[in-house]
């Protein structure tokens, strides 16, 4: 089985992979440090929670936008499951061209999304991630990057609110069932949910009239991604382990013999 972790701002996300087959997948808090120790035990006890021994992992791949936590961690997998991880990084065989002025400016994660999204679904292909923050990315007919949006997440947005503003309570992120909202709840509700389904919709369409395409799918994912992709025509498909299943096919590029 291989391990395929997606290092995000606020969650480890983890898959195992048993051949092309998610067998499991488990979250973990990013914010709260953690040691070697902390993180080896945490992996190896959730991994049993879910009929898995930590010996059936025979490699693991990694993908972060957070460098504070990868000392830690990577030093987990060598002492906890006797495995130095692959981490994806510059340099690392993706699949993908990365067509832009500085390709290494370009996050681990939108790589891994774009090679998921393209290799699965087919290009052209617009995929977006509703994560911490926002990101929409175009990927050609050929497999190129050509560039990406990067917007504030809804929670980052619903958090701005609440903090910056003294009489707004903090709320559940939740579709109202109306766009006029009744009172200040529903009407954050609805300029949180609704303001985010209009903005994917014009930038999807901008999007395709800046690349002169109009037949793009559109993929999503991301803990939000499914109540957005049910409001909304737009969007193709919502899939929720994209992320991880792109890591597990940049994995497969790196033809590394497995314990």
């Amino acid at each position: 089985m291989i391990l395929t972790i997606d290092v995000g701002n606020t969650n480890i996300t983890c898959g195992i992979f048993r051949g092309d087959v998610i067998a499991a997948n488990f979250r973990i808090t990013t914010k709260m440090p953690r040691t070697s120790d902390e993180y080896g035990m945490l992996l190896s006890n959730l991994l049993e929670q879910n009929d898995i021994h930590p010996s059936e992992i025979e490699d693991a791949i990694i993908c972060s936008v957070v460098p504070n936590v990868m000392h830690s961690l990577r030093g987990a997998l060598i002492k906890y499951f006797h495995i130095t991880p692959i981490v994806v990084e510059a340099g690392i065989k993706t699949g993908i061209r990365i067509v832009t002025p500085n390709p290494q400016q370009i996050g681990a994660d939108r790589i891994v999304d774009a090679v998921g999204a393209y290799e699965i679904y087919g290009g052209p292909v617009i995929v977006i991630d509703f994560g911490t923050a926002t990101t929409y990315d175009f990927v050609d007919e050929n497999g190129a990057f050509l560039g990406g949006i990067t917007a504030p997440g809804i929670r980052i947005s619903a958090k701005a609110l609440w903090e910056d503003a003294a009489k707004l309570p903090e709320i559940e992120i939740k579709k109202p069932d109306t766009v006029l909202g009744k009172d200040t709840i529903t009407s954050m509700q609805s300029g949180l949910i609704y303001g985010q389904i209009g903005q994917t919709e014009y930038l999807i369409s901008r999007v395709k009239e800046e690349v002169g395409l109009d037949n793009i799918k559109t993929v999503v994912t991301g803990g939000l991604g499914r109540t957005i992709a049910n409001e909304t025509n737009a969007i193709d498909v919502y899939d929720p382990n994209l992320t991880l299943k792109g890591i597990y096919r940049v994995y497969k590029k790196q033809n590394r013999k497995i314990k």
